[in-house]
């Protein structure tokens, strides 16, 4: 079967509380650390690239809050942040994407530095801007391109960046909200769930027309991790649609309709979850799937079905999920390789593998990573840790990749 891994590796730089990472990735990636250790910043970075290659880089920047809020604060560091993003296309066309953003005077930014290559520069396709000026390119002609704005959307239009484009793009990032999920929604586009599940019912709707076989293994893990739900349908209200669940109750032979708004927090959110995972039909396949926290609100014994439901969307698409539940991550047979140990020293995010023992501990069969997680064992590498904090302001960002 072919990877599903299309980030292979993430190098940030001062973004938020995070100084500096750089980490690979695997087909299921599983971060993991306490409340306010940092793990979401690593999500939302991603979630800023989608945005800013779907709308524009000002607008991601604003809706963060302005540039100070996303460039890391600390005393002595540069005024700027840097993503690079390492992949491999469907294709198997391998790449990277960088770009560094600094700030300019009256709260103003400039993309100081971009470049996309793929297979290596002289190999294939590439191009290299600094501050909104093309410095190298492979291609003969190259669209007009301003400081303010990341190139590769003008890019998109040249058939060789194309597939960058739409990879980048195809990302998608999930913090369900059972709120948005319980209220009446606006009929709306459902080819794509949205952040927060707030135009769940419109794909449910899509989904039943396009790629039922999608929706029915929706239906069976929901039942999985909600034994007594039995199905998921939307339903018109007026204007407005809903969804209304079948479920068991007490002394009556057939199971009842509720619409969303009598479902529990833990139900809806399941829902949401397992849309995102495997929302795949004709008009859409995301190339990864990141999710906030998927265990909120479900009950322990629901985690080893949630994380069935994981380990069998990882085999279409690329999932990320951050979580500090024990129970979900009380699997024999995980792999070390899919952990990152997220923690907080002194304000500043650290991102690392598990450390050599654990690892050992975990390839030898002697704990499983919830067990270890329950021990507090599962802590970003010290050794990792002092190099990247030894480094942090020459990580790069640019060139080189391991073609």
């Amino acid at each position: 079967m072919p990877s599903t891994t299309f980030l292979r590796r993430v190098v940030l730089r001062n973004y938020k509380s995070i100084a500096a990472c750089d980490v690979s990735l695997s087909a299921l990636t599983y971060l993991v650390g306490p409340n306010g250790s940092g793990k979401s910043n690593f999500l939302d970075a991603l979630h800023l690239v989608r945005d800013a290659l779907t709308g524009s880089l000002g607008n991601a920047i604003n809706e963060r809050g302005g540039l100070n809020e996303v460039r890391r604060r600390s005393a002595g560091h540069p005024t700027h942040f840097g993503i690079r993003l390492e992949f491999t296309l469907r294709t198997g066309q391998t790449g990277w994407y960088a770009f560094e953003v600094g700030a300019l005077t009256n709260g103003a930014f400039e993309v100081r530095k971009e470049e996309c290559v793929l297979t290596g520069v002289g190999k294939g396709p590439f191009y290299k801007l600094e501050r909104g000026k093309l410095t190298q390119s492979s291609e003969s002609t190259f669209p007009v391109v301003t400081s303010d704005r990341l190139a590769l959307v003008s890019a998109s239009g040249l058939e060789v960046f194309r597939p960058v484009y739409e990879g980048l793009t195809a990302m998608g990032f999930y913090n369900l909200n059972p709120k948005l999920i319980r209220e009446l929604q606006k009929p709306q586009d459902g080819r794509l769930l949205k952040p927060a599940g707030e135009n769940v019912a419109s794909v449910i709707s899509h989904l039943e027309r396009s790629s039922p076989e999608s929706m029915q293994l929706i239906q069976d893990y929901l039942h999985a991790v909600v034994p007594m739900v039995h199905g998921v349908e939307r339903v018109s209200v007026g204007p407005m649609e809903s969804l209304s669940f079948r479920q068991d109750m007490a002394g009556v032979k057939y199971p009842w309709h509720f619409l969303a708004q009598n479902m529990s927090d833990g139900t809806l959110r399941a829902l949401g979850v397992l849309l995102a995972l495997f929302q795949k039909n004709a008009d859409y396949a995301p190339s990864v799937i990141g999710i906030e926290e998927p265990e909120t609100a479900l009950h322990p014994a629901a985690a080893g079905a949630l994380r069935e439901a994981l380990k069998r969307a990882a085999e279409q698409t690329q999932v990320i999920v951050t979580s500090h539940s024990p129970d979900l991550l009380n699997d024999m047979h995980l792999s070390p390789d899919a952990l990152l140990a997220v923690g907080s020293r002194g304000g500043a995010t650290h991102i690392t593998p598990l450390d050599q023992a654990s690892r050992e501990t975990m390839r030898e069969h002697l704990f499983s990573a919830g067990e270890l997680l329950r021990l507090n064992q599962i802590e970003p590498d010290p050794k990792i840790v002092e190099a990247q904090s030894l480094r942090s302001r020459q990580t790069d960002l640019f060139g080189g990749g391991d073609d």
